[in-house]
């Protein structure tokens, strides 16, 4: 058998007043992006993909938001949504 660490699984967890933060702060900045006129989702996927900053507006604060968190906290925030979601519809 081999020992090897990538064979491993990893575990993350992210405390629960981090959630409802990122779920906030991802609520504040879809607003900020939607008042600006640009599309939201785009956005926040450019900034996901790149970390850029550039990609969220500094309207309403969203940009100084946004990096508060890790992207990693933000990502986690999506897919559980997006999957608690996809469990509702299927019932």
């Amino acid at each position: 058998m081999s020992s090897d660490v990538s064979e491993k699984t990893m575990m993350f967890k992210v405390q629960a007043e981090d959630v409802d933060l990122a779920r906030d702060i991802l609520h504040q900045v879809y607003v900020a992006l939607s008042e600006k006129g640009y599309n939201p989702i785009n956005q926040l996927v450019g900034y996901l993909l790149s970390g850029d900053p550039a990609y969220i507006t500094s309207h309403g604060n969203a940009r100084s938001l946004i990096r508060r968190l890790e992207r990693d906290e933000l990502l986690e925030e999506l897919v559980k949504n997006y999957l608690k979601q996809e469990n509702t519809e299927q019932l």
